[in-house]
């Protein structure tokens, strides 16, 4: 439940997360886009019109009538109205002389021209984007009464008529809506697969850390179960070593004498020390040291290596190469680090590690 509660969190994060990025891209992004339509629109219409404007200029050169050449470019113009962008022509007096809608002809040029005049006032290209929004707004009923406006004029030298270059508003504004809702589409698509792949690897990798997890527990709770196992059978040896130590003690008693002590130093005084009263042997500075039971400390001239050879291995266990220790002065045995034990000496202030290699040796030396 928990999992699927943060799941559904992380959900709505990247929701509204996406939502804020785009709201504050997508108006950007579409303006800047619409702005490049309409630069390379124009651009086009102005060459266009400088085009037509040297050709009739050429054709005025070369002694054609002045009704010839406009019979001949009213044909060329004919119904090229209905794109974004066409051409038409009028004289100095302002009277249309062709015009691709047949029925414009002799009529006035309309005066009211908002897009030439924001280009004549050097505004950018962002202005003429407001012009046809604002255009649009006060239009919204019925775009189709949005009247094309000239955007260029071009001189014919020889001549007194100009060349206009139109842009088709309501040709124009439809494409800069279904520009908008193209980009709005893109955006709610992307923003849909984004979200759903975004939860989707969200979900995958917190599965796989939710696994490598489980894992983790389920090692230690082995190791966990293992070492209390090592603990208890300890507990169990220990037990069994101290119900058979004195019958066995008598054996060896009779059997060899000399096995039951161990010949030690304190100072320059000889004491020995019964095999069942050492608790640990441990080396520090080349010096071997014997440590009872009851806390006394005193040394011996042999090395681990001599003293391991001949102490009782069922009682004995060298842990590695500082300490040999008894196994009834075990307190307690935990995990440390990577598979290393760590001894708890009773009655003593000394940790003894077992190295990875050594700790199978010392279960086995525990009869587990």
């Amino acid at each position: 439940m928990r999992k699927d509660k943060l799941y559904f969190l992380t959900f709505i994060s990247i929701s509204i997360i996406f939502l804020i990025i785009a709201s504050l891209g997508i108006g950007y992004v579409t303006k800047i886009s619409i702005n490049q339509l309409l630069e390379v629109q124009l651009e086009a219409s102005k060459r266009e019109a400088d085009a037509i404007a040297k050709l009739l200029n050429y054709e005025f050169k070369s002694g054609l009538d002045k009704k010839s050449i406009t019979d001949n470019i009213q044909s060329t113009l004919a119904n090229t109205h209905t794109g974004s962008a066409f051409i038409s022509i009028f004289d100095w007096s302002g009277k249309v002389v062709s015009h691709p809608d047949i029925t414009k002809i002799k009529q006035e040029v309309n005066p009211n021209q908002e897009v030439l005049n924001t280009l004549k006032d050097g505004r950018n290209i962002n202005e003429l984007y407001n012009l046809l929004m604002r255009l649009k707004n006060e239009k919204e009923n019925d775009i189709s009464k949005i009247e094309s406006e000239i955007v260029y004029t071009a001189t014919v030298n020889e001549s007194d008529l100009i060349v206009a270059a139109h842009v088709n508003l309501n040709a124009v504004i439809n494409q800069v809506v279904k520009l908008k809702r193209r980009f709005y589409t893109i955006f709610i698509l992307m923003g849909v697969l984004i979200i759903v792949m975004s939860s989707f690897a969200v979900r995958m990798i917190g599965s796989y850390y939710e696994k490598q997890l489980e894992q983790k527990n389920s090692t230690l709770e082995n190791e966990l179960i293992n070492l209390s196992k090592l603990n208890a059978d300890l507990v169990t040896y220990q037990q069994k070593i101290e119900q058979h130590q004195p019958k066995e003690a008598k054996q060896e008693a009779l059997a060899d004498p000399s096995k039951k002590r161990l010949l030690t130093h304190v100072r320059n005084e000889l004491v020995p020390i019964n095999m069942n009263e050492i608790a640990y042997i441990h080396t520090e500075n080349t010096i071997t040291y014997v440590i009872s039971f009851s806390g006394k400390r005193s040394t011996t001239n042999l090395s681990l290596d001599d003293l391991i050879s001949s102490l009782d291995h069922s009682l004995f266990f060298r842990a590695n190469r500082q300490f040999i220790i008894s196994i009834t002065s075990i307190h307690k045995i935990i995990k440390y680090g990577n598979s290393q034990l760590k001894i708890l000496v009773r009655d003593a202030d000394v940790e003894i590690i077992i190295s990875k290699n050594k700790a199978a040796e010392f279960k086995q030396w525990l009869n587990i």
